[in-house]
C-alpha cells in the first residue's frame, strides 16, 4: 500500500478503522514528543510537549490519541519508541546503585582508564567519576589467560562469599567483567548462577561484549547495569498502557519474556545502531540503546534520500534541545564501536553521530568575560522559551520569532500561538546584558541576529567535524535538515561549509519518528577470534560465522521473523599486527588482506603490505526485515512554472529587513519552483529559503534548494 504524508490535526468525528493492526512511530525529544502512524491510506503526524519528569506520560496520551483516531483500541497498536531515557540519565548521573564483579586485580580498571587525557593541553582536565563507587568493585580470585588456560580455577567459598557481601550492599543492579571471559566464559556462568539469587538484574561481560579491551567492556557492561533498572521500570510503565491486558517487562541475565496475556500491545525500542529490538531485549541490553532517538533520523533521512536519488548525504538533526549530524555515502550508515558518551566509553555497535548543545530552546546568556554564549543549557519543554509564554528565557526560538520567521507567530499549523511579546521582552533583556558588556547600545534585533551567529557557528563546527576533519570534502554532498528547527538554519550552514544542495523531506518535523517506525529489526553481535589473515583462515571464520549466526537467527524467530525475513551481513575488524586499533571491512573470504591493505591505504594514504594482518574480530549484523511503508510518488507538474506565495510577511533575512513570501508547503504541488525569497511553513517544521538559492518540489515531496 503506498501511503501519502499528511500532516495531520487529530479528528475525533472521523475515524478511520483499519483491518491491519495500527504501527506508530514514537521519538521522544526534550521539547516535543512526536508521533508518526499509518491511517486510512496515509502517514499522519502528530506532536505532544515532552514531560521530562515522566515522558511516558506524553506517549501514552498520544497513543491514546492514535486509538481514538483508528477506532483501535490501544492494545491493538503497535509500537516503535525512540527514546532519551538512556541518554538522559547518563548525562544527569541519575541511575541505578550498582556494583561491579571483576578479576581481583582489576577493580579500578573503569577508573583508571586509558592514558589518553581528555584535554590534551589542559592540565587540571577532570575526568567524569566512574558509575561504580570503589567500595562497590569486587575483585574475585580467578584468573584466565588470552588462550583460555585456566590460571587459577574459581573457588565455591569465593563465589559464596561473594554473594553475601553483595546481598549486604543492597545493590539495584551488578556488572560481572572478568578477565578474557569471552575466551573462557565459565566463570563468569558461576557467578551469574549464584547472583540470581538475589533478584536484581545482571548484566554480564560475555553476552553482552565478548571482545578483548577490559577497559571498555568493562565501561560499556557497567554503563548497562546502570540503565537496567531505569530502563525496565520505564519501558514497564509503556506496556501498563494498554491497561489490564497487558503484562510486565522485567530485566535479568536469565533472558526473561515479557509475560504478556491477551492482547498487549506490540513495543519495540529503536537501538543505536540504526535498528530495532524488543522491549524485553531493551531492558536487559539498554547500552544499545543510548542514541536511539538521534539513529531515528539518520534511518529516516538516508531512505528519503535513496529515494530520490542521492546517495552522499549528511544529516543534520536541529530539535528543541541539541543537534545531531552525520555522514552517510553509498555505503550507508556509519556505524562505530569506539564512542565516548557523557565521558564514558561504550563498545557496542552505534551510530557515527556528533551531538552538540544547541536547539531552539538552546538558552543565550552574556558570560563573566562579555561574550555571548547559546546553550548548551536548553528551556526543554519546561518552562520552554519565552515565546511559550511560561519564562523569560531568550532562547535560540524567540530570537526567531522577533525577526518574524514564524508568519501568523504560531507553530504546529497554529495550535500551538507563540507570544510575540514574551519574546521581544527576553530578547530585550538579553540587549540590555550585551550592551552593558559591549559599553554601547545593542538593539533587540541585534541581539537576535547574535544569538543566530552564534547557535549557527557551534552547528557548522559540528559539521565540520563529521567532514573535513575527517577526510570528507563536503561540496561533494547533500544536506538533509530535519527536527523542528533544521530548516531554519540550513541555508546558512550549507553557505559556510560550500555544501551546493540540500533536501528538506516530506515532514521534516517528525522524520525522526518516522524512522523508528520503518527501522527493521537489528541484533548486533561479534566475537573476538585473533587470526593472522592467511591462506586456510577462511573455514575457521565460516565456523564460527554460522554459530553466530545460528544464535542471531534463533533470536529474531523469537521476535518474530521468521528465516525468509532474515539477513545476516558478515564482517571483520582487522589489523596490522601490533596496531592499537581496527578497521572494519566486509569481505570474510578469499583475500582478506589485500582487502585489508586496501581500506588501511583509502583511509589513511598508505599501506604496509609486509606486516602481518590480524583479523581481531568477526561480527554479525543480523536483519528481520520489517515491512516498509511505502512513500507515494506525485505526478509532477508540466508546466514547471513558479508558484505563488499565499501570502507576504515582513521579515528579517541576513540581517536586512525585506518582504518574503509565505508558503504552505501543503499546498505545493510536485514540479514546482518556488520565488524567493520566502518562508516555507507546515505542520511540523519552517524552512528559510533566502535570495540567492533555487527551490523546486520533486516528485516525492521532496524540497531541493540549490545554494
Amino acid at each position: 500500500m503506498a501511503l501519502r504524508f499528511s500532516e495531520h490535526r487529530m479528528n475525533y468525528k472521523k475515524k478511520v478503522r483499519t483491518s491491519d493492526r495500527v504501527r506508530a512511530g514514537v521519538d521522544t525529544g526534550g521539547t516535543f514528543t512526536d508521533f508518526v502512524f499509518a491511517a486510512g491510506g496515509e502517514l499522519r503526524i502528530f506532536k505532544l510537549a515532552s514531560t521530562p519528569d515522566d515522558p511516558s506520560r506524553a506517549i501514552t496520551e498520544g497513543l491514546k490519541r492514535i486509538a481514538a483516531e483508528t477506532g483501535s483500541s490501544l492494545s491493538e497498536i503497535e509500537v516503535v519508541h525512540g527514546t532519551t531515557v538512556g541518554t538522559n540519565a547518563l548525562l544527569q548521573r541519575r541511575g541505578a546503585r550498582i556494583a561491579l564483579v571483576t578479576t581481583a586485580g582489576f577493580e579500578d580498571v573503569i577508573e583508571i582508564g586509558r592514558q589518553a587525557r581528555p584535554e590534551l593541553y589542559n592540565l587540571n582536565a577532570v575526568k567524569p567519576s566512574p558509575l561504580v563507587p570503589g567500595e562497590l568493585r569486587l575483585g574475585v580470585h580467578e584468573r584466565v589467560a588470552a588462550d583460555g588456560e585456566v590460571l587459577e580455577s574459581l573457588r565455591d567459598d569465593e563465589v559464596k562469599r561473594l554473594v553475601e557481601t553483595l546481598r549486604r550492599a543492597g545493590c539495584e543492579s551488578i556488572a560481572i567483567s572478568l578477565l578474557f571471559s569471552f575466551v573462557r566464559p565459565q566463570h563468569e556462568q558461576k557467578i551469574a548462577e549464584a547472583l540470581t539469587t538475589l533478584g536484581v538484574p545482571l548484566s554480564i561481560s560475555h553476552q553482552i561484549l565478548p571482545e578483548y579491551r577490559e577497559y571498555e567492556r568493562t565501561s560499556t557492561v557497567t554503563v548497562n547495569a546502570y540503565l537496567q533498572p531505569l530502563m525496565g521500570r520505564y519501558l514497564n510503565r509503556l506496556v501498563e498502557t494498554a491497561g489490564e491486558e497487558t503484562g510486565r517487562v522485567s530485566a535479568s541475565n536469565q533472558r526473561p519474556k515479557v509475560k504478556v496475556q491477551r492482547s498487549a500491545f506490540g513495543l519495540r525500542v529503536m537501538q543505536s545502531s540504526g535498528g530495532s529490538i524488543s522491549a524485553v531485549a531493551a531492558a536487559n541490553e539498554p547500552v544499545r540503546t543510548i542514541l536511539s532517538g538521534p539513529a531515528g533520523g539518520v534511518v529516516g533521512a538516508l531512505r528519503a534520500c535513496r529515494a530520490a536519488g542521492f546517495e552522499n548525504i549528511i544529516t543534520f538533526d536541529m530539535g528543541g534541545t541539541s543537534t545531531d549530524v552525520a555522514l552517510c555515502d553509498r555505503d550507508g550508515m556509519r556505524l562505530t564501536n569506539e564512542a565516548t558518551v557523557a565521558g564514558l566509553p561504550v563498545a557496542v555497535p552505534m551510530m557515527d553521530i556528533h551531538t552538540v548543545g544547541a536547539g531552539g530552546g538552546s538558552i543565550a546568556r552574556v558570560d563573566e568575560g562579555g561574550s555571548l554564549r547559546v546553550g548548551p543549557e536548553s528551556a526543554g519543554a519546561d518552562p520552554g522559551p519565552a515565546s511559550y509564554g511560561r519564562s523569560l528565557l531568550p532562547t535560540v526560538t524567540d530570537a526567531h520569532v522577533v525577526l518574524g520567521h514564524f508568519p501568523g507567530a504560531g507553530l504546529l499549523g497554529g495550535e500551538f500561538k507563540l507570544d510575540e511579546a514574551r519574546a521581544r521582552a527576553a530578547l530585550n533583556k538579553l540587549a540590555a546584558e550585551m550592551s552593558a558588556a559591549a559599553r554601547r547600545m545593542v538593539r533587540m534585533i541585534e541581539a537576535a541576529h547574535g544569538v543566530l551567529d552564534v547557535v549557527n557557528t557551534n552547528m557548522e563546527r559540528a559539521l565540520r567535524h563529521v567532514s573535513v576533519e575527517r577526510g570528507n570534502d563536503p561540496r561533494e554532498f547533500t544536506l538533509v535538515p530535519f527536527g523542528g528547527a533544521g530548516g531554519l538554519h540550513v541555508v546558512d550552514l550549507a553557505w559556510a561549509l560550500r555544501i551546493p544542495r540540500i533536501l528538506v523531506p516530506a515532514s521534516p518535523g517528525a522524520l525522526s519518528a518516522n524512522g523508528v517506525l520503518t527501522a527493521d529489526v537489528v541484533k548486533d553481535q561479534s566475537r573476538t577470534v585473533m587470526l593472522d589473515a592467511r591462506h586456510g583462515v577462511e573455514s575457521k571464520l565460516a565456523r564460527i560465522f554460522d554459530e553466530i549466526e545460528k544464535q542471531a537467527g534463533g533470536d529474531l524467530r523469537r521476535e518474530g521473523l521468521a528465516e525468509n525475513k532474515q539477513r545476516h551481513e558478515r564482517s571483520l575488524a582487522v589489523r596490522y599486527k601490533g596496531q592499537s586499533f581496527e578497521l572494519q571491512i566486509k569481505q570474510t573470504n578469499g583475500n582478506i588482506a589485500g582487502a585489508f591493505h586496501r581500506a588501511h591505504r583509502a583511509r589513511y594514504g598508505y599501506a604496509q603490505e609486509n606486516n602481518v594482518v590480524e583479523i581481531v574480530s568477526a561480527r554479525v549484523r543480523s536483519i528481520g526485515m520489517v515491512e516498509k511503508l511505502k512513500i507515494q510518488r506525485f505526478k509532477s507538474s508540466t508546466s514547471k512554472s513558479f508558484v505563488k506565495p499565499v501570502d507576504f510577511a515582513e521579515t528579517f533575512f541576513e540581517r536586512r529587513r525585506i518582504r518574503a513570501g509565505i508558503y504552505r508547503r501543503e499546498e505545493i504541488m510536485a514540479g514546482s519552483r518556488l520565488r524567493v525569497p520566502c518562508i516555507v511553513t507546515e505542520y511540523s517544521a519552517t524552512t528559510l529559503i533566502p535570495e540567492g538559492c533555487k527551490a523546486r518540489v520533486d516528485t516525492l515531496g521532496n524540497i531541493i534548494i540549490c545554494v
